[in-house]
């Protein structure tokens, strides 16, 4: 049901509105709120919220039409007015307009074209509001689904390409926080779910300085991917500034004796980039996979407390950028038949 204000200090204009709506009254469609003038009006409008549209008048005491209508729009930009006002009178209903008035009708007042003015103003503020929530919904989502994605989705090709998969050059990192489940043997539930979440914000904001995506979180881990020009550079660079952020967080408490340090592992190559899913669940995850992503995982578990690791391959790219050393030992990597070269970036 329409909520509409009807502002006019002509009463026998109250009488008409009801006769010639009656009926829409009775269906529940429209409910009409009536004051003599702008005061009244901002009254009204305080005790209801809710209203759709105000109709105006220009000439009223107390407080004008033109007056109110700035009002309004100061108050609230969802909120639209239809000004009334003498034919010819164009001064006035310029005015009106340039002061935000949706839309005018004229005196004396053809209940038709009014009934056509209140519906297509109707129509456009719900409009507007069906524009906003679904903006509040998108940010919502957002909480839970990476921004990338939802830009993806968005985008004009999104159905066309919704089953298009494509191998990508990238780098993708995993990031895991270090004996973090020990601490749910001594901490509520709670608790653990906000401390993980504080830790991966942190993680968060520098993967997204760095022009990086979070693809998933794993438990108390992220995996991330970098594209486009010095992806495996800013992936580095990400990973150092999330090392360090993390070290700088002080010990969980007294009597827990758990200070936050993260293990990651770093690889950079082709993958394959794609909806990935089951038709019936209808659930897709828009991801990669591939070797490369696997090897990423397996770098870092074998990546010690507060290490990154990256291959012998990703070295060779970045050795004049970052300080790296070489991990001695052999490393075999699961499901991998020969050992590996690892390096450990330093800074």
């Amino acid at each position: 049901m329409a909520k509409i204000l009807v502002v006019d200090d002509e009463t026998d204009l109250e009488v008409l509105i009801k006769q010639k709506f009656r009926q829409k009254i009775r269906d529940h469609q429209y409910e009409f709120l009536f004051a003599i003038n702008g005061v009244q009006a901002l009254k009204q409008l305080e005790q209801n919220t809710d209203v759709d549209m105000v109709l105006s008048d220009i000439n009223m005491p107390e407080m004008d039409g033109l007056t109110l209508l700035s009002k309004l729009n100061e108050q609230n930009g969802l909120l639209k007015s239809v000004i009334v006002s003498a034919y010819g009178d164009m001064d006035n209903i310029r005015t009106a307009m340039n002061r935000g008035a949706f839309d005018f009708v004229t005196k004396p007042v053809n209940f038709e074209d009014l009934e056509l003015t209140m519906e297509k103003t109707i129509k456009h503020v719900q409009q507007m509001r069906d524009t906003m929530a679904a903006i509040k919904e998108n940010n919502i989502l957002k909480m839970y689904v990476d921004e990338t994605v939802l830009n993806f989705m968005g985008g004009h090709e999104f159905e066309s390409s919704l089953m298009r998969n494509e191998t990508v050059d990238a780098t993708v990192v995993f990031i895991d926080i270090c004996s973090f489940t020990s601490i749910s043997e001594s901490e509520s539930a709670d608790n653990v779910v906000k401390l993980l979440n504080n830790y991966f914000d942190v993680m968060v904001k520098e993967i997204i300085a760095q022009k990086g995506y979070v693809d998933k979180f794993i438990g108390d881990a992220i995996m991330a991917v970098f594209k486009g020009e010095y992806h495996l550079d800013r992936a580095i660079d990400a990973c150092l500034a999330v090392r360090r952020q993390i070290e700088k967080l002080p010990a969980l408490s007294a009597h827990v004796s758990f200070t936050p340090k993260v293990s990651i592992g770093i690889n950079s190559g082709e993958m394959i980039s794609g909806n990935i899913g089951s038709a019936t669940l209808r659930r897709l995850d828009y991801t990669v996979i591939g070797d490369t992503v696997n090897t990423a995982q397996r770098l870092q578990t074998a990546a010690g407390e507060g290490k990154i690791i990256i291959s012998e391959e990703a070295y060779e790219n970045v050795k004049e950028s970052f300080n790296c050393k070489k991990i001695e030992a052999a490393v075999a990597l699961k499901n991998k038949s020969d050992v590996v070269v690892l390096y450990e970036v330093l800074d």
